[in-house]
């Protein structure tokens, strides 16, 4: 599903005026196997997107009344038919404005979280939302994912590996030194 219903409703109403929305990214990782070279990485798991082609963690809106880490399960069923766990919350922060090809806008505040799958758990696409699933290196992204994403991957791993240390991020920007 693309569009959530209660925005279809909402459009009919207010048009393409921009909505503040609450919404989710979520980063799936595959840990480092047992007995693997000390040179190996985790892997996330990255769709490629149906309406930019760039590479992206999977994320969605959330429904009136779900909570967000129910967002994150349902939108990893969803979009690429996954059984996930959330494990961690990495942060929060604006993501936007967005004015999609049809002229609507939305600002979106984002809740970025770490999930987890089965060990050998394979994704399938389950929508129209994306054209591509795959599981990267952390270390070999494609080069269409962006700043934001990047950022929320190195986080994922940083409080996978150190999780009594890791400081969820508030704000999607460069943490201060």
């Amino acid at each position: 599903m693309s569009t959530p219903e209660f925005i279809v409703n909402l459009r009919k109403h207010i048009g393409h005026q921009q909505l503040f929305l609450p919404a989710c990214t979520m980063i799936v990782l595959r840990p480092v196997p047992p007995g693997s070279s000390i040179w190996e990485v985790p892997k996330v798991l990255l769709a490629r997107r149906a309406d930019n082609g760039n590479s992206a963690p999977i994320s969605g809106i959330c429904e009136p009344g779900e909570e967000v880490a129910q967002t994150a399960v349902r939108e990893v069923k969803e979009e690429v038919g996954l059984d996930a766990k959330v494990e961690a919350l990495l942060g929060v922060g604006q993501v936007g404005p967005v004015t999609f090809e049809n002229g609507d806008e939305c600002l979106f505040m984002d809740t970025a979280m770490r999930l987890s799958v089965a060990e050998d758990a394979e994704p399938v696409l389950g929508d129209e939302e994306n054209t591509d699933v795959e599981w990267f290196s952390v270390a070999h992204l494609p080069d269409t994912v962006n700043r934001q994403h990047r950022l929320l991957i190195a986080d994922a791993v940083a409080q996978m590996k150190h999780p009594a240390g890791f400081r969820p991020r508030m704000g999607y920007r460069k943490r201060n030194a």
